[in-house]
């Protein structure tokens, strides 16, 4: 990591940390609770602030976003269509050819296990991508 790829992630983990803070309701602790699962399903994530405001956490990539609105907090996973969702968590953002994402709602909770296997997925996804262009780089 470049050093200005470092402190760009430091200040976006910190204005990550605020939104939460600025939330102050359900929805910040919603965030918090799926920020957690991602760090601990991929340590090696790294928190980015995009498009005037959005959590993302990459990898290789987009791994996925977590935005706040009123009624929910939505986790879009970059590449969703291509990871299987056994446990069905997918529930938003079905009807595209790339993009799924987890609509949570006040009250609800998500397996964090089934969670934390889509974030491991998506990893996955992005890195043989990423595998697969040096290849051809290399060619």
């Amino acid at each position: 990591m470049h050093k200005s790829d470092a402190s760009q992630a430091t200040s976006a983990t910190a204005l990550i940390t605020q939104r939460i803070a600025e939330l102050g309701d359900w929805r910040g602790e919603t965030l918090s609770k799926m920020r957690t699962l991602i760090q601990q399903a991929d340590p090696d994530a790294i928190e980015e602030w995009k498009w005037m405001g959005t959590p993302v956490w990459s990898h290789d990539g987009i791994v996925c976003t977590g935005e706040t609105y009123k009624a929910v907090v939505k986790v879009t996973f970059a590449k969703g269509a291509f990871l299987d969702d056994p446990d069905r968590l997918f529930n938003s953002s079905l009807e595209g050819n790339l993009r799924r994402a987890i609509d949570i709602r006040q009250g609800e909770e998500v397996d964090a296990a089934a969670f934390q296997a889509l974030v491991c997925q998506a990893v996955a996804l992005n890195s043989a991508g990423k595998a697969k262009s040096a290849k051809k780089a290399k060619s």
